[in-house]
């Protein structure tokens, strides 16, 4: 509706492709006040002279600038401060550009172990070389596989990271070299993480050569791996191969991720020299 050459901020809203709301959010921030306040209705008229701030605002918030950098310059419009916010968000959004980048990468690898776990192989022995990795690791014992001292362990782990730490499927258990040869395996000996070249770790970061490694897959969690622990040893021993390292028994598919326990699927490997 028009009158005296103003426009209702219904009429705006349509016109700029701008919510009411967020119009009325813009009043508050003081981005852009109404030309005209009716004080018995209440309604907000603007003018044909605010559309050029409106479209100033409609293109920087295109660009993701924050309202506040708007509000500033808007509030001292020139164009060497246009130049330099300009300059800054083009910064900025490269930085999300790497975020978005090392976002991707993890899902690709999360998308490529679920389906590497759902076309396991389940209950047979294999032996095969595993690549290296980078992981960060608390070395204590946790009795029982108790389900409150791995979680209070992998807070730790997590814990006082800068980063934002995802750490689904990357969260392995290991029974040392020690253990493994007197068949003590109750007991896990440390907890680990298994850390992305995407991931910014501040602690102490263990790199793993590739491993040869005597491995099993089978349906279920940690809960169950008491048995595949001892089928494993027995192999070795059959074999007469030398364990050289502490175990890594990872739960590939778990309760994070599907409620199904019989879509669960957890490896254990075992370095061994043959």
């Amino acid at each position: 509706m028009e009158k005296n050459n103003l426009f209702q901020i219904g009429t705006i809203s349509k016109m700029f492709n701008i919510s009411v709301g967020t119009l009325r959010h813009y009043e508050k921030l003081n981005l852009i006040k109404p030309e005209y306040i009716d004080t018995d209705s209440n309604y907000r008229y603007y003018s044909s002279y605010q559309f050029e701030i409106l479209n100033t605002i409609r293109y920087l918030r295109a660009l993701d600038m924050s309202l506040n950098d708007i509000k500033e310059f808007l509030q001292n419009r020139d164009i060497e401060l246009i130049e330099k916010k300009l300059l800054s968000q083009k910064e900025q959004i490269k930085e999300k550009q790497k975020i978005l980048e090392s976002i991707e990468k993890k899902i690709d690898y999360r998308i490529k172990q679920i389906r590497d776990a759902k076309n396991s192989e389940l209950d047979v022995i294999d032996i095969k070389e595993f690549p290296k990795m980078k992981i960060t690791w608390i070395k204590d014992n946790f009795n029982n596989r108790s389900v409150h001292d791995i979680e209070v362990a992998i807070r730790k782990l997590v814990d006082n990271q800068k980063n934002e730490m995802i750490f689904l499927g990357k969260i392995g258990f290991g029974i040392s070299k020690e253990n493994l040869l007197i068949k003590s395996i109750k007991t896990y000996n440390c907890i680990f993480m298994v850390l992305d070249e995407e991931d910014k770790y501040s602690g102490d970061i263990i790199n793993i050569e590739s491993q040869i490694c005597v491995s099993i897959r089978y349906k279920g969690s940690h809960e169950e791996a008491g048995k595949y622990y001892e089928k494993l040893l027995n192999y070795i021993n059959e074999n007469k191969m030398s364990i050289i390292g502490f175990s890594k028994e990872i739960t590939m598919i778990d309760e994070g991720l599907t409620s199904d326990r019989e879509k669960h699927v957890t490896e254990i490997r075992i370095p061994v020299k043959l």
